[in-house]
């Protein structure tokens, strides 16, 4: 098959990476798979693995130039004659609603959160098929839309590489490097991982760390990703937080990070704080493969990954006290093992698998 992924941009984020593996293993499994985005420091990984990207703005918002970028786009397929389309978030999938009216090449979408009820966000659930990352998607959508078929509504789980993330593979030099770098030896490191955005709850995660300061004096907590310009004023308000709760000290913004493994292994905890179903996050599944105990937001009907006491944490949204709680837990009965609770479903395989399985469906 010749497959067609459409996103925003390749900088760095869950679904960024989700793509990037996709390619990696469609390729391996003897597909064409191009990837369409404006770009962003991921894309030699793509190129890298034998796919091919094309630079075209999927990304900008303006209503004024969806009209002339539709065009092109549909110029664009006609040369490409893909067998599937994929979109992966809001924007691509209208220009691809748009440019594909003509030819009518299959249409998949993924829904990748629980965006605002809206004809602007339905477009998401109008694929000829529609993944959802989870049952709760699924029905999210049956709920607030009327008019879809459940049976064009596939439940994928986002997936972990067990063979990247492995601690047995760990480059145990550039932890001892990443850990002397940040300042981190000797202290008990309770991680976050993702985008500087107001969707991660940082704001819980700090109090949190300022709440366990007077119990774990070595205790630092990190976040792990990058921020975009439009965030910049969103990152200040962070730091002012950590300066005004005391914990500047304690609170270390480490920036993007490319080896994610070894970022892992670094941790002694890591946090998914997400105010939208933080339990099924990738940073979860990767988290729980590095042998890193576990704590994350739910949410009623989510299949959990954590399990209290066993392999983390489940906390409710914007709960400091329920966080720090977690946290002092973990401090004082650490749990070494969690690799094995990782639910095969979650896994790359299997997201792959069931990826080509609704690809086939169109065929």
């Amino acid at each position: 098959m010749k497959i067609v992924q459409l996103l925003p941009e390749l900088n760095e984020g869950g679904v960024e990476r989700g793509v990037v593996e996709l390619n990696r293993e469609f390729i391996k499994r003897g597909h064409e798979s191009i990837v369409i985005s404006s770009g962003g420091k991921m894309v030699p990984l793509i190129t890298e693995m034998g796919g091919e990207h094309i630079t075209f703005d999927v990304c900008s918002k303006n209503p004024l130039t969806v009209p002339l970028r539709s065009f092109k786009l549909a110029r664009l397929f006609a040369e490409l004659k893909p067998d599937v389309i994929h979109a992966r978030s809001r924007v691509p999938a209208w220009l691809c609603h748009f440019a594909n009216k003509k030819t009518d090449f299959p249409f998949v979408t993924t829904v990748h959160g629980m965006n605002s009820i809206s004809r602007y966000s339905r477009i998401m659930a109008t694929g000829d098929q529609t993944i959802c990352v989870s049952e709760v998607i699924k029905g999210y959508l049956l709920e607030n839309y009327q008019g879809l078929d459940p049976d064009r509504l596939h439940v994928i789980q986002r997936g972990v590489d067990m063979n990247v993330f492995d601690p047995a593979a760990v480059d145990s030099a550039l932890v001892s490097e990443l850990k002397e770098h940040l300042g981190l030896e000797n202290t008990f490191i309770v991680g976050s991982v993702g985008r500087i955005t107001y969707l991660k709850d940082y704001e819980t995660f700090i109090a949190a760390i300022a709440k366990c300061k007077g119990e774990i004096p070595n205790i630092r907590g990190v976040i792990v990703g990058g921020v975009r310009q439009d965030k910049q004023a969103y990152l200040e308000s962070l730091k002012q937080l950590a300066i005004s709760l005391g914990v500047e000290r304690e609170i270390i913004f480490s920036g993007s990070q490319t080896r994610m493994p070894e970022v892992y292994a670094l941790f002694d905890v890591m946090v998914n704080a997400s105010l939208k179903m933080g339990n099924v996050g990738r940073t979860v599944t990767e988290g729980l493969a590095m042998n890193t105990p576990v704590i994350a937001t739910t949410f009623e009907g989510l299949r959990n990954l954590v399990v209290d006491g066993v392999n983390g944490y489940i906390i409710k949204n914007q709960d400091v006290d329920g966080l720090a709680k977690s946290m002092l837990s973990l401090y004082q009965a650490p749990i070494k093992e969690t690799r094995t609770t990782v639910d095969p479903t979650f896994t790359l395989d299997a997201m792959v698998e069931s990826t080509l399985a609704v690809y086939r469906k169109l065929q």
